[in-house]
């Protein structure tokens, strides 16, 4: 038998304190229990038996790990301060349950003396006698200074029982006569800081949250240590550390012009490259720095962002994550109102000294006074493990306060967006605000670092450096082409945003952007020297303040498509060297109805201005342009125009184009128009051109395109127009030319395709200047001989018409080059035709039987030609 009570059970604690201290009491309990598991209950010398008297179990304690808290460490960012503090209480729980369990495992439970009194009732022996007499034996020895000590000899009483009797009856009174709360109050412990244990880490368990928790915990730890969360915060320091200086410097400076100018031109520039629009940055950063993310980072991020934005729609939608956390948090103070209850209730039944009735045929003796071993230690840890517990429950009940207090079913970043400068970071609301209010509780950093992912702002600022890595100069120069102005164009369609080293592309003299996102123009853009248009098509764009000084001197073309009036820029009316200014969108204002553009007066150099739109009239803002605009182009789209009275002020005008403006007639207001050259009227609804008399007030005009309407006849009085070079009639309903036409003797071009012509006046031979005449599309029947002697056509063009004949004088056509014939009834081709010497066998558009059927000879001096 060991020589004190609790010899074997201290060694067991003290082993088990040792595991604990290994441990370093980690806030993550199942690293505690899988030290735990290595740890066995067994006596210091084999056999058990000969030592301690009692039988050893072997409990690996490892068993209890599937029971355990979550053993990952990563899910500490969702543990708040009270549910790490209830881990440590589960631990020192677990450490008194163990140690009780380890004493009633290893130490003799109970000792029993028989009694020498009996009585038929044994209610009336009462062994509480022995306790109270070694206390007053106690009390005496320290109040009563014995004088002359006297030594004597005592004699006990003999119980003549052996050993076997003993064990039997300890055993027969501890199994029938010791309180339950008293033999299993350690086992209890463990069970109930297991329960407690598994409630606190059921929600990262259950089906229906553990995926969201999973996924939440390793996106925020990427979004944590991603290298562009520290880029983007650190720009933005920057930024708001610039702000503060231009503020300062405001509140400083003198108020002399001079001084009120530069800080006018810095405030814009920083405006124009604010915190709010994290991609207007003002320089391109170099390469060498530090902070700049290499193409395998910049894809990782863009990664994140996608995956941020589908863990987002996934948990806004239901709040599954509160209600089980509230559900987890109920069932423990629940928990624990029941421990306190039944514990404070049952503890005193932790007696020292109990009395025990055995059938007196066993040993002679019907009562027994027996002696409870840990009862005086289990009283005391169990008034250990109520202090314990009541802590824990305050705990849990501060955390109801918690959920129920503040609404944490939504979650606002506005102090994160005052923090960082990055204005558009979304709220966020149900599981999702959830789990940022609990990883508040751990480090508010972590939210403010994750909620660069949710900014739009920073996910496009991103975009532009993959862009940079994508779009590199090399590949940018491979698709430089000639557009029709002959410049050399670069052409970027449907990009997330505009690469930086479209700059060093230094040869570029256009540049066309279509559909792109987020564009804005830095101060780089002074390294294309060469750069002369501008083409934003549907895709607004910013521009700072550098660049907009090097686009007033160097753009001469400027051509904008938007979708609403709201998108055309306010720096479009400061470039005072733009030459060519094309607008294609709405410019009417859909509350007032009004055109609505705002003043040109600072274009000074524009010449060239086309407007594509739904207009009622003639912007009023043209006539700011009025002195110096030289071609006026106006695309109406589905309305008619019907005030021209600012076209009079347009006194340098030399082309105008009104198309689709649904016209009935030709606005007087265009004979005020002395220097006119052009005028194209197609695709209106003229029906008469009677009011071409008064064209003749333009002297100069050379070129008149009259197509695609429904004029049916021409008025003799159109030979007035004695400048008139070209003239273009396709596409309308007309049934015969009128001979005086032809007396417009100048005419080069000749257009009346597509009509409903019968014959051709014999005047067309009055035209010796005829180069290009057309009249394809008809049901012309025969050409008249005097066609032939137009000598300097060049083409000629009688294609679906119903002609059966070609007359030989074509051979007088010395310098036609064009022939164009096909659809018409020919059975054959005069063989004159080879005699035109500058005809090409692949300038004759005919059937190919037609063809076939030429001559060698002929065939050969067309070769030839």
């Amino acid at each position: 038998m060991c020589c004190k009570p609790v010899c074997c059970g201290w060694f067991y604690f003290e082993k088990l304190f040792r595991v604990v201290c290994r441990a370093q009491l980690s806030l993550d309990t199942g690293e505690l229990v899988s030290d735990l598991g290595s740890f066995r209950l067994h006596t210091p010398v084999d056999p058990p038996r000969t030592q301690c008297g009692a039988a050893v179990s072997m409990i690996p304690v490892g068993e209890f790990r599937n029971l355990g808290t979550e053993q990952n460490s990563k899910f500490r960012v969702l543990k708040p301060w009270w549910d790490v503090f209830s881990e440590y209480l589960c631990v020192a729980m677990l450490m008194l349950g163990v140690f009780g369990c380890t004493l009633q495992l290893t130490q003799d439970k109970i000792a029993c003396l028989p009694s020498h009194f009996t009585s038929p009732t044994p209610e009336a022996i009462d062994c509480s006698h022995i306790r109270n007499y070694a206390e007053n034996e106690t009390w005496e020895r320290t109040l009563v200074k014995p004088v002359n000590p006297v030594i004597r000899e005592v004699f006990g009483r003999k119980n003549n029982l052996d050993i076997h009797q003993y064990v039997f009856v300890n055993h027969y009174c501890y199994e029938r006569f010791v309180h339950w709360y008293a033999k299993y109050f350690p086992y209890l412990v463990v069970i109930h800081t297991m329960i407690f244990m598994v409630a606190s880490s059921f929600w990262f368990k259950f089906p229906g949250t553990s995926s969201k928790i999973d996924l939440f915990v390793t996106i925020l730890g990427k979004c944590f240590d991603s290298p562009w969360t520290t880029r983007a915060l650190s720009e933005v320091s920057e930024e708001r550390g610039e702000e503060k200086l231009v503020s300062l410097r405001r509140n400083t400076m003198s108020k002399d012009p001079t001084a009120r100018a530069d800080e006018e031109e810095t405030v814009g520039l920083l405006r124009s490259s604010s915190v709010k629009s994290n991609t207007e940055k003002k320089t391109q950063e170099p390469q060498s720095t530090p902070s700049l993310l290499d193409k395998k980072e910049g894809e990782q991020a863009k990664a994140l962002f996608e995956k941020v934005k589908k863990f987002r729609t996934h948990v806004e939608e239901a709040d599954i994550l509160n209600v089980m956390y509230v559900l987890q948090t109920s069932l423990k103070v629940l928990k624990f109102l029941l421990i306190i209850i039944y514990t404070a209730v049952l503890a005193p039944n932790i007696e020292i000294v109990v009395r025990c009735l055995v059938p007196p045929e066993l040993t002679g003796f019907d009562i027994y006074c027996c002696n409870h071993n840990k009862a005086h230690l289990f009283s005391k840890l169990a008034y250990c493990y109520i202090s314990f517990v009541g802590v824990y429950g305050l705990l849990c009940i501060y955390t109801l306060y918690w959920l129920f207090h503040r609404p944490l079913k939504e979650y606002s970043f506005e102090q994160v967006r005052l923090e960082t400068g990055i204005n558009d970071i979304p709220d966020v609301k149900n599981d999702f605000a959830f789990l940022l209010h609990l990883v508040d509780q751990y480090d508010p950093l972590y939210s403010k670092r994750f909620a660069v992912f949710l900014s739009e702002v920073s996910e496009s600022r991103l975009h532009q450096l993959n862009l940079n890595h994508e779009w590199t100069a090399k590949k940018l120069r491979s698709r430089l082409s000639r557009n029709p102005s002959n410049r050399l164009e670069l052409h970027l369609l449907m990009l997330p945003g505009l690469p930086d080293t479209v700059f060093d592309v230094t040869e570029v003299e256009s540049l066309k952007l279509e559909q792109v996102n987020n564009v804005t123009i830095p101060p780089s853009v002074a390294k294309l020297e060469s750069l002369q248009e501008l083409s934003l098509i549907y895709c607004p764009a910013k521009l700072q303040v550098a660049a907009l000084s090097h686009l007033k001197e160097h753009l001469k073309v400027l051509r904008l498509a938007f979708e609403s009036l709201e998108e055309v820029p306010l720096w479009m009316y400061s470039l005072h060297g733009l030459e060519e200014l094309h607008l294609n969108g709405p410019l009417t204002n859909e509350v007032s109805r009004s055109t609505s553009l705002e003043s040109l007066r600072e274009l000074k150099a524009l010449r060239v201005l086309t407007l594509r739109s739904n207009l009622s009239k003639i912007p009023t803002s043209v006539g700011d342009v009025a002195l110096q605009l030289h071609r006026l182009c106006i695309y109406n789209e589905g309305g008619k125009l019907q005030a021209f009275s600012s076209l009079k002020k347009l006194t340098s005008l030399v082309s105008l184009e009104l198309v689709g403006c649904e016209l009935e007639r030709i606005p007087s207001a265009i004979f005020s128009l002395n220097n006119l050259l052009e005028l194209d009227l197609r695709e209106n609804k003229l029906t008469t051109v009677e009011e071409i008399l008064s064209l003749q007030h333009c002297q100069r005009l050379a070129t008149l395109r009259l197509w695609h309407n429904k004029i049916t006849y021409i008025p003799d009085h159109i030979s007035k127009l004695h400048s008139l070079e070209t003239l273009d009639l396709s596409w309308n309903k007309l049934r015969k030319l009128p001979s005086r036409l032809f007396y417009c003797t100048k005419l080069r071009h000749l257009d009346v395709s597509h009509n409903q012509l019968t014959s051709l006046p014999p005047e067309v031979g009055i035209l010796q200047g005829l180069q290009v005449f057309s009249a394809a599309f008809n049901s012309l029947e025969s050409l008249p001989e005097e066609l032939f002697s137009c000598k300097r056509l060049k083409t000629l063009a009688v294609g679906n018409n119903c002609l059966s004949f070609l007359s030989p004088r074509v051979a007088n056509l010395a310098q036609l080059v064009r022939l164009e014939i096909k659809g018409n009834r020919f059975e054959s081709l005069p063989v004159e035709i080879g005699d035109c010497p500058l005809l090409t066998l692949s300038g004759i558009i005919a059937e190919d039987n037609l063809l076939d059927q030429l001559s060698s000879d002929v065939r050969n001096r067309l070769n030839d030609s």
